[in-house]
């Protein structure tokens, strides 16, 4: 398993599965980056019909060109707020919607199997129902690589 995100809606909590993950540390212009990728599954098996994550069955969340001290991740908190300034994050709903993610802090460490991963933890704007109060959320993914099948015929 990738992982799992944890929307905390006062409802319901929300629970997504990790389809693919992407982090990397990336050294341009002498200065080091953080961009993370995390993108969900678009399954609704676990999902009940009148759920609220029905009509969003699909999101990812990313973190762009935010600067870090050393390409070195593992072991290290980010804490990262977008500024009118700097924009470090983005959401994508795969709808016409618009949401957007608060007090992120991301820390980074490895798994019993030696896989680099990250907790995520924030707020995300109530895109279900519209409030004006963001929702919590939790994100614990790993970054193993995928295996790649090629069928010989």
């Amino acid at each position: 398993m990738k992982g799992i995100l944890k929307i905390y809606h006062p409802d319901e909590t929300l629970k997504y599965n990790i389809k693919s993950t992407y982090c990397k540390a990336v050294y341009s212009n002498q200065e080091h980056f953080l961009e993370v990728e995390v993108i969900t599954d678009d399954s609704l098996d676990h999902v009940d019909d009148d759920s609220l994550q029905y009509n969003f069955p699909q999101l990812s969340l990313e973190i762009i060109e935010f600067p870090i001290e050393s390409s070195e991740i593992e072991g290290k908190t980010f804490e990262i707020n977008d500024s009118e300034d700097e924009i470090f994050t983005e959401v994508d709903l795969f709808d016409d919607e618009e949401a957007f993610i608060y007090d992120n802090e991301l820390v980074f460490d490895k798994n019993e199997e030696g896989e680099l991963q990250v907790t995520w933890k924030g707020t995300i704007d109530d895109f279900y129902t519209g409030s004006d109060t963001p929702l919590p959320f939790r994100l614990k993914c790993e970054f193993t690589p995928d295996e790649i099948i090629v069928d010989e015929d």
